[in-house]
C-alpha cells in the first residue's frame, strides 16, 4: 500500500482506554491509510510534567500513502475531533497522538520531525514498539533492540505496566 509508519498513542483523561480505541477508528477511516498492527495498552507515568494522572499508551503500526506533514495534519484534526485541546507543553490530555517513524526517514521539519525526538528515552514508546516491531531497524541502521538493551538502564525509571 504505502510507507509503513509507527505512530505512538496516548491518553491520561477519562476513560484512557477507550480514548485510543476511538483514535485507532479514526485512524482506520482515514483514506490511504491502513493499521497493520497494534501493541497491548500499557499504563505508565507522566513523563515531562509529572504532576498528573498515568496514562495508557500504545504503539500501533500503519500503512499509509500519505506525505509525512500530511499525516501530522490527519493526526492533528482527529486529536481536535476526540476534544484535545492544548493548554500547556506535556500536560494532561484526551488523546496524543505522534509520528514516531516515518519508513526509514529522517524528517527536520518545523512542525515535525522523525524519528521521534524523545522517542529513545521513552519506555512508554519503545516497550509497546518492541512488543509489535522486535526486529525494527531505526533509520541510522541501528536495531532497536540493541538501542533498547543498550540504553535501557539509563531511561526514565518510569514504571510500566501492560493494562
Amino acid at each position: 500500500m504505502g510507507e509503513k509508519v509507527y505512530l505512538g498513542l496516548g491518553s491520561n483523561m477519562g476513560d484512557k482506554a477507550e480514548n485510543l480505541r476511538q483514535a485507532r477508528e479514526c485512524l482506520a477511516a482515514l483514506d490511504g491509510v491502513k493499521l497493520t498492527r497494534s501493541s497491548s495498552l500499557f499504563i505508565t507515568a507522566p513523563w515531562g510534567k509529572t504532576d498528573q494522572e498515568d496514562f495508557v499508551n500504545q504503539v500501533i503500526e500503519i500503512e499509509t500513502e500519505l506525505e509525512p506533514l500530511d499525516l501530522l495534519h490527519k493526526l492533528q484534526e482527529i486529536e481536535i475531533k476526540l476534544g484535545r485541546q492544548r493548554h500547556e507543553l506535556w500536560g494532561p490530555r484526551i488523546i496524543d497522538l505522534d509520528v514516531l517513524l516515518y519508513g526509514r526517514e529522517i524528517i527536520t521539519e518545523q512542525e515535525l520531525k522523525v524519528p521521534h525526538p524523545y522517542m529513545m528515552q521513552r519506555l512508554f514508546v519503545l516497550v509497546p514498539l518492541l512488543e509489535i516491531a522486535p526486529e525494527l531497524q531505526l533509520p541510522n541502521g541501528s536495531k532497536l533492540r540493541e538501542v533498547f538493551d543498550s540504553i535501557e538502564s539509563r531511561l526514565d525509571g518510569n514504571l510500566i505496566q501492560k493494562l
